[in-house]
């Protein structure tokens, strides 16, 4: 009896994860949730599933966001290379995209929420560089690497390659997420808006895997 109700409940288990498959896989729809870029871009990630965001810290929206996507973003398995890719749409912008590759350079990316939150609730003035290096010592951060960092050639070719895959991409606003190359996911299309994108990722990051074989 014991061994006849384990198998039903296994039986139920896989029911219930089947229909649950089912059901993601209706959740997220090609042409309503998600398009397929015309021309899919290139990935610089090998044989690992490219997930890119384009953003800015300067975005209420990408802030909204980040509540979701960091936690996500920080449980990516190997075979998934996540990135993020600052926009300027607008001059101050520009100085916030080089405070994501200094953070980057200097290994504290942990830093990111602090960013969003000294930008949008406390009023700071980041794009300002000498704010910005006062609030990098502030937090923990040796201020003469910080300005090594800012000030180098590096830091300017990310900047200048982010605007060329913004370009590539056709991004018009942010925040605007790509998987592999070939998928566009923006959170005002999901029902659930921003909670919602970490699921439509691992959708779409398991659709790729599938077109790739």
């Amino acid at each position: 009896m014991f061994r006849w109700v384990t198998s039903l409940k296994w039986v139920a288990a896989g029911l219930v994860a089947v229909s649950m498959s089912a059901f993601a896989q209706q959740q997220f729809t090609e042409g309503k949730e998600f398009t397929r870029l015309k021309n899919p871009q290139p990935v610089e990630s090998g044989a690992k599933i490219e997930v890119i965001e384009f953003f800015s810290y300067g975005c209420p929206h990408c802030r909204d966001l980040e509540e979701h996507l960091g936690p996500w973003a920080k449980k990516v398995p190997d075979n998934v290379s996540f990135k993020r890719v600052p926009v300027a749409f607008q001059p101050a912008w520009n100085n916030l995209g080089k405070i994501l590759y200094t953070l980057e350079a200097l290994g504290r990316e942990d830093l990111t929420i602090k960013v969003f939150q000294s930008i949008h609730s406390a009023n700071v003035r980041l794009q300002e560089e000498k704010i910005f290096f006062d609030w990098a010592k502030n937090n923990g951060l040796d201020e003469a690497k910080v300005k090594d960092v800012w000030n180098s050639f590096s830091i300017n070719s990310k900047m200048n390659r982010a605007k060329t895959l913004a370009s590539a991409y056709q991004v018009d606003g942010v925040p605007m997420l790509f998987v592999d190359g070939k998928f566009k996911l923006q959170p005002g299309n999901l029902r659930g808006s921003h909670k919602d994108v970490p699921a439509a990722l691992d959708f779409l990051i398991a659709r790729a895997k599938s077109e790739r074989k």
